[in-house]
């Protein structure tokens, strides 16, 4: 495996296992294993499947190295994380539907936590070097026997996960503030835009979310989908680590009537209708004219970027 010192010590560091329970009554978290096979490299230890079931972890390293699950600080004890290896698999399962949903934040339906982890450019400093992540192929399915792999996205990789709100990047201690694990990243900062930025900075860019890799079933053509494969890199010598998937909540509705798609923001999807519909009468006639007109236009344009 490829390993920084930080996820070396983790994955070489024997402790007892402990399975996730699941929880029922359409949980947003995976609630069962359909198959695990782990490949050549799967780090010795850590393949338990069950503890990828449930939600991520926000706090690691109890009896040994304590420490807040931060994009810095990944969970690394085998009960929290289990690796696949090079050929290997992983099937997970929810027990609902998770659909292609435009009301998601982003458009983002489904996410995969790892246990991936920003380097810090200066150590200590909580400033973003780099993402030390070891991919892995994400395919999704409605039965189980028919899959669609997912491009451009892998299961360890952007975003790390973040497990409170109100700690620092190396913080060893729990926080109060909670972060919302069914609220993906704005996927706007992948790629090399989180590069340099301050602890603060990449707060503020996660915006009360907890991480994840986001995946838009839109993607793949699906309206809904139940299982999620996790397959090994096609790298020998790496193996992608999973702590956990999650069903991406709906965007809270827009309390404007402005806005018209219900996404929870007054933007530039809304205009686009309110343009769509000028000169008729409709949910796009803001003032109750009879006619959408430049009087709805201004109403819209002086409710913009509003959120709920």
């Amino acid at each position: 495996m490829q390993l920084t010192a930080t996820r070396f010590l983790a994955l070489s560091l024997g402790s007892t296992l402990v399975c996730c329970a699941a929880r029922a009554d359409q949980s947003p978290f995976a609630t069962s294993v359909v198959s695990y096979v782990p490949g050549l490299g799967a780090a010795t230890g850590y393949t338990n499947p069950a503890v990828a079931l449930g939600m991520p972890e926000r706090f690691t390293g109890e009896g040994l190295m304590p420490q807040t699950v931060t994009p810095f600080q990944p969970a690394f004890l085998n009960s929290e994380i289990v690796s696949i290896g090079f050929g290997g698999a992983l099937v997970l399962a929810f027990d609902h539907d998770v659909l292609d949903d435009p009301a998601n934040p982003f458009g983002i339906d489904l996410l995969v936590y790892s246990n991936a982890f920003f380097s810090d450019a200066f150590a200590g400093s909580g400033t973003v070097g780099g993402i030390i992540g070891e991919g892995g192929a994400i395919a999704v399915s409605r039965d189980g026997v028919r899959w669609s792999t997912v491009p451009n996205v892998v299961a360890d990789g952007l975003f790390p996960t973040l497990g409170y709100l109100d700690v620092g990047p190396y913080a060893t201690l729990p926080g109060m503030v909670p972060s919302d694990f069914t609220k993906p990243v704005d996927p706007a900062h992948r790629g090399l835009s989180m590069i340099g930025m301050g602890w603060t900075d990449v707060l503020d860019a996660y915006d009360g979310a907890g991480g994840g890799a986001g995946i838009d079933l839109a993607l793949v053509g699906l309206a809904s989908i139940r299982f999620v494969r996790i397959s090994g890199p096609a790298t020998f010598g790496i193996s992608p680590e999973v702590d956990a998937v999650v069903d991406v909540a709906p965007a809270a509705p827009s309390s404007h009537p402005a806005d018209l798609n219900g996404d929870g923001a007054v933007d530039a999807a809304d205009l686009a209708i309110l343009l769509g519909a000028w000169g008729t009468d409709g949910a796009a006639d803001l003032d109750a004219s009879g006619t959408v007109d430049a009087s709805d236009l201004a109403i819209l344009l002086g409710a913009w970027g509003q959120l709920p």
